[in-house]
């Protein structure tokens, strides 16, 4: 066996775990760490059992134990094993099981004791998956509470020791391995903004690959910008070797990756972020980085898990540049600038942050944790995200009003999928159908099976009819799901009838969308959001789908896969999600209120009518509804309300106040409605108006701001108490003879601003001081109304002579009579 840098700080590892349960190992890339320490623990005293290697991906999980077993001389699945989702290489001689962080966190759900397993080991933690994060939360409270015997040893390059130390119980042994330096230059490239990046990344590989000697190994954020790059090489490079390296790709391509060529050529291997860490590629001095990682990120308001493309963090930029330097001196390409690199962030976000939180709240309620805060998290899960998580986990059956696990849930929980692919699948086995349904749920984890059509069918049929290697594998998966989910329900005689898109509704409800447009461009889910497709997809056509699969913004996501329904199937199929309500509606051409019934699934209408027989107190409701949002302007009061209402304002009653009156309007304005506004009784609005004053505010207001002024002459008129001057009267001019001080109002008296009118109710004067505009402007006046209107009085002491708005002619008889 070669020696390793991991070798010499093996013994300090041994025995801290002979001393504590649990130690924290720091070692750089290319130490060894990875595939020297679980053999080694083999051989303790302690270890009577299994030790389980975590490893972030399939495919290092897979080349982990097959680098073990080679070094014992054997081959995968004698002493050493792996369980993969596709793979599995194990047998009773097992002793060291390298496993996917997924696969344990349903291993230890199943057995919380984790019986036969003597330790744990959590390789490459600074990655902070969700599952990680789960399981090693899981695996703390294990050996606090059932296993104090259960040895933990969480391993990686880059993280916070003391972190760990303190997560796994304070005073945990922390031992870093120097590890093996091998030189290492850096060629920072820089940005091309404008340019495409299988285009720069392919002059970067060219130019690399003229430079330099050895394998080149390129990073891309993606499976297509990998397959674009790999194009343009065969183009550039035909005679080079180039090997795609990603969690798509078969097993035996992924081992081309990663050891070398048996015939000694040349290779470039384009991998993903799946080659940051775990991996040794042999024969690799060079990297070129292209800057960006793509991960997954769960879009709270779209509902759906999307891949976000981000510039990859200075930890990750650290772990690409260092798999030039694991085997011997190397050089990284970087396409950005030197002067840029600090401003990336540090590191990754944990996925605790971005992710889906469902199948951690399911994992955690089938634990039985009642306070998940409480558990051992190095980032605790926002409550937001727990909350969503438990209100979709209710909405599926799997959990209960009280966030406590059903019997469904962990039928759920015992599938090995997001839960709601797992409720698909058991819902379809009550029809019959869990191998299509579990088929399909494997077609939206594994984006490559069947090709790439957007409609799931498509990639169904294809995927049945595919008999490569792979695609036998994950045939032989599905069917044990569905062999699964048929022994936990009672169900139909298996049917491979019954429509995908019908399937896929059962766990998917809310993503049932209806097409807006002639085009099939734009699509609404019964959840409510928006989706684009492309106009062009085979799916566009169909006016009913289920989306599978969504990437982009809340606001227009775009539709990756879906399975189309027909509206047969919709009425009958989804019959238990349709929905029958009385929906009111305000009509703003009309102004009144629209009843309609309706028949819905979620957001989407199937049908609508008019309600014959609306529900009054809904109707009423949304008239309240309507002016609390738009204001009292909408309400049509009378004059005498309007006058009644700038009264009270005047005075200062509370009661007729805009606060209060809109605070109240369920109890005077509500029993007066109909289905239109502008039907309410004006007489019977005035006295519910009435009926909110006291009898001391009745006193107030006829006090402080009284109705109406009445003139000398015995005319009447009402104060406007909105007027910009002030209150005010409008008044003929000759009401007002014989009075010579100024009339008042209110208490204290305040002068009435006066509004002097002519015979013809014409304005001619606005004064606050009637003895001084007698005696004053009245000259004017006077001559002035004398040429217009010579039939009436205009005397020249006005406040000596009688009142009267008759004419000289009638005023005379009258007091000659």
């Amino acid at each position: 066996m070669s020696q390793l840098p991991i070798h010499a700080v093996l013994p300090e590892v041994l025995a801290a775990l002979r001393d504590g349960p649990h130690a924290v190992l720091i070692a750089p890339p290319g130490a060894g760490k990875t595939t020297a320490l679980a053999p080694a623990l083999l051989g303790e005293p302690w270890c009577t059992g299994t030790v389980i290697l975590l490893s972030p991906r399939r495919v290092a999980a897979r080349a982990a134990a097959e680098r073990m077993a080679e070094e014992l001389g054997e081959k995968a699945g004698e002493t050493i094993g792996y369980v993969t989702r596709l793979d599995v290489k194990r047998s009773a001689k097992t002793r060291v099981l390298v496993m996917t962080e997924a696969i344990f966190v349903a291993t230890i759900l199943s057995d919380p004791e984790l019986s036969a397993i003597s330790a744990v080991l959590f390789d490459e933690a600074h990655e902070r998956h969700l599952d990680s994060d789960l399981g090693l939360a899981l695996a703390i409270e294990s050996s606090q509470v059932l296993r104090e015997d259960l040895r933990i040893v969480v391993m990686s390059a880059t993280i916070d020791g003391a972190r760990f130390s303190q997560l796994l119980g304070g005073d945990v042994p922390v031992i870093e391995s120097a590890g093996k330096a091998w030189p290492l230059a850096l060629r920072w490239l820089g940005a091309s903004p404008g340019q495409r990046i299988e285009d720069a990344m392919t002059s970067a590989v060219l130019t690399a690959w003229r430079e330099q000697e050895g394998d080149l190994l390129a990073f891309l954020p993606g499976v297509r910008e990998i397959e674009r790059v790999a194009e343009r090489l065969a183009e550039k490079l035909p005679s080079a070797l180039v090997l795609p390296l990603h969690g798509q790709c078969e097993p035996a391509a992924q081992r081309a990756a990663i050891r070398r060529d048996p015939q000694g050529r040349r290779r470039i291997v384009l991998a993903t972020a799946i080659a940051e860490t775990s991996l040794t590629l042999d024969g690799v001095s060079v990297v070129v980085d292209s800057g960006v990682s793509r991960r997954a990120e769960f879009d709270k308001a779209a509902g759906v898990t999307r891949l976000a493309t981000h510039r990859a963090s200075r930890a990750s930029a650290a772990q690409r540049a260092g798999r030039a330097a694991r085997q011997g001196p190397g050089t990284a390409y970087r396409l950005w600038e030197e002067a840029a690199h600090p401003g990336r962030p540090e590191f990754d976000p944990p996925e605790m942050l971005t992710s889906d939180l469902a199948p951690l709240t399911l994992g955690l309620a089938q634990w039985g944790a009642g306070d998940p805060a409480a558990m051992a998290w190095l980032d605790p899960p926002p409550k937001p995200a727990l909350d969503a998580a438990r209100r979709q986990l209710q909405t599926l059956g799997a959990l209960d009003g009280e966030g406590r696990v059903t019997a469904f849930g962990r039928k759920v929980a015992s599938l090995p999928m997001d839960p709601a692919q797992a409720a698909m699948i058991l819902h379809a086995a009550e029809r019959g159908a869990a191998g299509v349904a579990a088929r399909l749920a494997l077609l939206l984890q594994e984006r490559s099976l069947g090709g790439r059509s957007e409609d799931l069918a498509q990639r169904l049929s294809r995927w049945d009819a595919d008999r490569s290697p792979r695609a036998e594998a994950s045939r032989k998966l599905a069917a044990g799901w569905a062999r699964k989910a048929r022994s936990m329900v009672s169900g139909e005689e298996e049917n491979e009838e019954v429509p995908a898109g019908v399937l896929l509704a059962l766990g998917r409800p809310d993503m049932v969308a209806r097409r807006r447009d002639a085009s099939g461009e734009n699509w609404l889910s019964a959840g409510g959001r928006g989706y684009v497709l492309d106009p062009t997809s085979p799916l566009a056509a169909r006016e009913w789908l289920v989306i599978g699969d969504a990437q982009g913004q809340a606001k227009g996501a775009r539709i990756l896969s879906g399975a189309a329904l027909e509206t047969s199937e919709v009425e009958q199929g989804l019959a238990d999600r349709i929905e029958r309500r009385s929906v009111m509606r305000w009509n703003e051409a009309e102004g009144r209120v629209e009843a309609r019934l309706e028949r819905r699934i979620g957001a989407i209408t199937l049908a609508t009518g008019p309600d014959p027989s609306p529900d009054p107190a809904a109707i009423s409701a949304l008239l309240l509804e309507r002016v609390r949002e738009k204001g009292l302007g909408l309400v049509p009061f009378g004059k005498g309300s309007l006058a009644l209402l700038r009264r009270a304002r005047y005075a200062g009653i509370p009661a007729l106040s805009e606060e209060a009156l809109i605070a109240d309007l369920d109890e005077w304005l509500g029993p007066l409605l109909g289905r239109r506004l502008d039907a309410i009784d004006k007489g019977a609005l005035a006295e519910a108006l009435r009926n909110r004053l006291t009898w001391d505010d009745q006193q107030s207001l006829e006090k402080l701001a009284p109705p109406e002024f009445r003139s000398p002459a015995g005319s009447t008129h009402a104060i406007d108490y909105e007027d910009e001057g002030g209150p005010s009267v409008e008044v003929r001019v000759q009401a007002l003879f014989g009075l010579d001080r100024h009339p008042t109002f209110g208490q204290p008296a305040q002068p009435l601003l006066l509004k002097l009118t002519s015979p013809a109710g014409r304005p001619i004067q606005t004064t606050r001081d009637l003895p001084r505009f007698w005696r004053g402007s009245w000259r004017d006046v006077q001559r002035d109304m004398k040429g217009r209107y010579p039939r009436h009085r205009w005397p020249d002491e006005p406040w000596t002579e009688d009142p009267s708005l008759k004419t000289r002619n009638a005023f005379e008889r009258s007091r000659n009579a």
